[in-house]
């Protein structure tokens, strides 16, 4: 699979743009603040109906309009797939495959599978375990049809029965027979969910040491460890056992929904104990192995989107990255820097031929 154009009407601090691109690397460099991200942030919206960094969709529309457009072309498996995207403020955004619209976004998942390499993913590191947690589901819900489904499922099933416990707090009136109803609904829910990322992680864990490892040459040692409460109880047993805390904190305290991915380095946590290079290899591991992740269970190879990442990366680590993905394991790869040069230097070194675009306050060429 991969992406052989793009057209964007209004997209960030884009007038308009209509680009023809290779099928194996393109790089686009630029200023900071050029416009360099925002083509791969239009590129992710297409595979993914929406941005990378920010979740708003009338914010994606340039000052001043009143209505963004992307399209492309997609080449999957030899048959030719337009996508096309439009965003009016205030309305609902519409999505459309060979000019038919879909009856739920959530079927457009997956199709296009995607990974985006950025500094933002530094929140994975920085930020609390929602994050990671939506790492996981992200990852998830690109190979499983059903995992959202199953998601949105256990989180409105969460939130009747906080409210419920909300209700027992103000009326002090306790029906245990409406909480046992609820509590049997999110445990199916909830354990359902749980053996889907036990199983990712018991695939996924193994193929991050082993790009850790790569780019690193086994310098450091790392772990990636999935945490859950229902590693080491029954989801319904750990129900029972809290609802008196339940009760008294009015919500919820035990569940998938507070599932952690701790990361490691020398035995410590990473957030504290990390440089900021070995902060970045973990997270460009973690994103590699997503890549290889997909690539298996799709039977396809996914676009690879790695946004100013040469950056708090040593020269040694650079050329390992780009020599690993330039291989033939990778498919159609999108990589943004500041220096044309630098970049013309990486690839020359690793004998790989590469596509530049110049990118400057919203107008894109050929460099």
């Amino acid at each position: 699979m991969w992406l052989k154009n793009i057209t964007l009407l209004n997209f960030k601090n884009y007038n308009d743009a209509d680009i023809q691109f290779s099928d194996t690397v393109n790089v686009f460099t630029g200023d900071n603040g050029s416009g360099k991200t925002n083509m791969l942030d239009a590129i992710h919206y297409l595979c993914l109906c929406k941005s990378y960094f920010n979740p708003i969709d009338g914010q994606q529309i340039k000052a001043g309009q009143e209505i963004f457009m992307i399209q492309g072309d997609f080449d999957r498996s030899n048959k030719n797939e337009k996508i096309s995207c439009g965003v009016k403020r205030n309305q609902k955004k519409q999505f459309k495959r060979n000019k038919k619209e879909y009856d739920k976004l959530a079927d457009h998942i997956g199709l296009f599978p995607v990974v985006m390499v950025s500094p933002y993913d530094v929140n994975l590191i920085m930020e609390g375990s929602e994050e990671r947690r939506k790492f996981i589901d992200n990852v998830i819900s690109q190979t499983d049809s059903h995992y959202l489904d199953q998601l949105i499922s256990y989180n409105r099933i969460l939130l009747n029965r906080n409210a419920l416990l909300k209700q027992i707090a103000i009326t002090r009136k306790y029906d245990p027979t409406l909480l046992e109803i609820l509590d049997e609904q999110l445990v199916l829910a909830g354990n359902k969910i749980f053996a889907t990322r036990k199983a990712f992680m018991d695939e996924f864990i193994p193929l991050f040491n082993q790009y850790y490892t790569y780019l690193t040459e086994n310098k450091e040692t790392v772990e990636l460890n999935y945490q859950s409460q229902l590693n080491d109880s029954a989801f319904g047993e750990l129900l029972q056992k809290s609802v008196e805390k339940d009760r008294v904190l009015e919500r919820t305290t035990t569940g998938i929904h507070k599932d952690e991915l701790a990361f490691v380095i020398s035995g410590m946590p990473l957030k504290k104990f990390g440089s900021q290079g070995q902060q970045k290899s973990f997270l460009i591991a973690l994103k590699i192995a997503q890549y290889a992740y997909l690539a298996k269970n799709k039977g396809f190879k996914p676009l690879l989107l790695l946004d100013d990442i040469f950056d708090k990366l040593d020269d040694s680590r650079v050329q390992k990255l780009m020599q690993m993905v330039s291989h033939h394991d990778f498919g159609q790869i999108f990589i943004t820097d500041t220096g044309k040069e630098r970049v013309k230097s990486i690839f020359e070194k690793i004998e790989v031929d590469v596509t530049l675009f110049e990118v400057e306050e919203g107008q894109i060429k050929n460099a």
